[in-house]
C-alpha cells in the first residue's frame, strides 16, 4: 500500500510542523520488563498524540490533488479530531467534529482551541461517526474518515523513525483503536524490511479487533472501557482488518486496571503522562514480561491527553 519513498516523502510534510519525536531506552521501565525497553514519545507532538501526523498528510494529499474542500467533518474521541482540526486550520478549511456525549472535557477544549466547531452526539464513537457522515452529506462537506491511506502516510512516519533509530528491536507493542497506528507499524516495518514482531493491543473492554481478527471478518463488540477512550471502538474497519490479519504476531487484551497500573508505572519511570490508550502498549508488555526476558522491546506511548481529574484518580488509586 505504501512504499519507503511514500513514507520518506510524508516525513517531510510532517517535519514542516514539528521535529521527529524522541525514543528513549528508559532504565526503570527496562527493569520492570526484564528487557531493553524503548519508548516512542508520541505524547510530545503539538497535539500530544500521534494522530497529528495523519492529519497533516491527509490534507497535504487533498491540496496536491487540488481538492481542498470548504469544510470537513469527522468524528473522534479526541486525538483524531485534534489532528484534523490542526491541519484544517493550517489550510484555511472549516472543520466540524462530532464526539459522543461524555467525551473527555479537556480533549474537547483542545479541539475548540484549534477552531473546531464541536458537536456532541450519540452514546459512543460509532454513533458519533454515523452522525458525522450524515452531517457531511447534508452540508456537502468532505467527510474525513478515521482510517484512510492518506492518514497512514503520516502515521507510518513515527514507526519509521523508531524502527530506524532502534534497528535491534525484537518486538513492538502498538495499541489498536480504529487501526491506523497498528497498520502504520506494519507498513513501516515492511518498507524498511525490519524483522520486529508487531503485537497488537486492544482494550479487554472493547474487543472488536481481537474478535474480528480471530473470526476473519468484522465482529461488532460492545465497548465498556472507561479509561482507554482512544481504543473505544465498537466496529472494526474492514480495510484495517485486512491489512493487520497477515502481519500481527498476536493480540493482547488489557483491562482498565492493567492500563491504570501502566499509567502509574510510566509516570514513575519517565515522568511522562500517558492517557489510557497511550499506556496500553506498556500494559501489554507488562502482561507478557515473562516472554520478554533479554529482548529489545519497543512501546508506543501514543498519546498523553488524559483529563487532569482522571489522571489524579489513577495516580492515587494505586
Amino acid at each position: 500500500m505504501l512504499h519507503l519513498q511514500d513514507i520518506e516523502d510524508a516525513a517531510q510534510v510532517v517535519y514542516r510542523a514539528f521535529a521527529p519525536t524522541p525514543q528513549y531506552r528508559w532504565a526503570l521501565s527496562s527493569q520492570r520488563l526484564g528487557a531493553d525497553c524503548w519508548i516512542k514519545h508520541e505524547n510530545h507532538t503539538p497535539v500530544g498524540a500521534f494522530k497529528i501526523r495523519g492529519g497533516l498528510t491527509y490534507f497535504d494529499q487533498l491540496a496536491r490533488r487540488g481538492a481542498l474542500p470548504r469544510e470537513v467533518v469527522s468524528a473522534t474521541r479526541g486525538n483524531h479530531g485534534q489532528s484534523i482540526g490542526w491541519a484544517a486550520r493550517a489550510h484555511g478549511v472549516a472543520c466540524t467534529i462530532v464526539v459522543p456525549h461524555g467525551n473527555s472535557a479537556e480533549k474537547n477544549a483542545a479541539m475548540r482551541a484549534l477552531g473546531v466547531a464541536l458537536i456532541e452526539h450519540g452514546a459512543d464513537f460509532q454513533e458519533a461517526r454515523e452522525h458525522a457522515a450524515g452531517l457531511a452529506a447534508e452540508r456537502g462537506a468532505h467527510m474525513v474518515p478515521s482510517f484512510h491511506v492518506d492518514l497512514l502516510r503520516g502515521v507510518s512516519t513515527y514507526w519509521w523513525e523508531l524502527l530506524r533509530a532502534v534497528p535491534q528491536l525484537d518486538r513492538v507493542y502498538v495499541p489498536i483503536g480504529q487501526g491506523s497506528g497498528a497498520c502504520s507499524a506494519v507498513l513501516a516495518r515492511q518498507a524498511l524490511g525490519h524483522k520486529a514482531r508487531i503485537v497488537g493491543v486492544v482494550s479487554a473492554h472493547a474487543t472488536t479487533y481481537a474478535d474480528s481478527l480471530a473470526a476473519g471478518r468484522v465482529v461488532e463488540s460492545p465497548v465498556t472501557t472507561v479509561l482507554a477512550d482512544g481504543m473505544a471502538c465498537r466496529v472494526a474497519d474492514p480495510d484495517a482488518l485486512a491489512l493487520l490479519r497477515p502481519h500481527l504476531d498476536h493480540v493482547v487484551q488489557v483491562s482498565d486496571d492493567e492500563v491504570a497500573q501502566a499509567m502509574r508505572a510510566l509516570f514513575a519511570d519517565t515522568h511522562n503522562v500517558a492517557e489510557g490508550a497511550g499506556a496500553a502498549a506498556f500494559a501489554a508488555a507488562m502482561q507478557e514480561r515473562a516472554q520478554l526476558q533479554g529482548q529489545c522491546v519497543g512501546v508506543a506511548m501514543s498519546g498523553g491527553n488524559v483529563d487532569t481529574d482522571r489522571f489524579a484518580r489513577v495516580l492515587t488509586n494505586s
